[in-house]
């Protein structure tokens, strides 16, 4: 099973930003990365009076658009998948960062920023570390905004090593 952290935090704290910086530095160590963004007011990711949204307006229920370098699938769902379904569509990737699934099962990367917020969204038992820029009292891996470097050797020790 590949692992999966999933990267949380209240709106606004930079969580899209960490993923950024995290992702380049994770393939910088050879490892092939898959993200997964949740999004609880969903999406549209076709546009209107293009090929793949007629034939999604025309009823299939997956319509695929592929080319010789990009693959993406649309389909309609009668519910949600949760994040376990998701990730096991995934076959070609060592690791899984999602962005969201606060209330998902994978174990959490938590971002704070003073600014926003004192309070974190999960428990203790939930988190594996926090990206912030104020210091918890929580025996839990504290790391600064910018220091990818720490999170990924934290990430490479805890679920990648031994993994081939």
């Amino acid at each position: 099973m590949i692992p999966v952290i999933s990267i949380v935090g209240k709106s606004g704290v930079g969580k899209t930003t960490l993923l950024e910086k995290l992702i380049p530095e994770l393939k910088r160590r050879g490892y092939r990365v898959a993200t997964v963004k949740h999004d609880v007011h969903g999406f549209e990711i076709d546009q209107p009076g293009k090929d793949t949204w007629r034939h999604a307006q025309a009823g299939s229920d997956h319509v695929v658009i592929a080319s010789p370098n990009r693959i993406a699938h649309i389909q309609r769902l009668e519910r949600e998948l949760t994040l376990p379904e998701i990730v096991a569509t995934i076959h070609d990737a060592d690791i899984v960062l999602t962005e969201g699934y606060k209330r998902g099962p994978a174990p959490k990367i938590e971002v704070s920023r003073a600014e926003r917020s004192r309070e974190l969204l999960c428990t203790r038992e939930e988190l594996v570390a926090i990206a912030t820029d104020q210091p918890y009292d929580l025996d839990v891996p504290q790391f600064g905004l910018d220091d990818v470097v720490g999170l990924a050797d934290l990430i490479e020790e805890r679920f990648l090593r031994g993994r081939s």
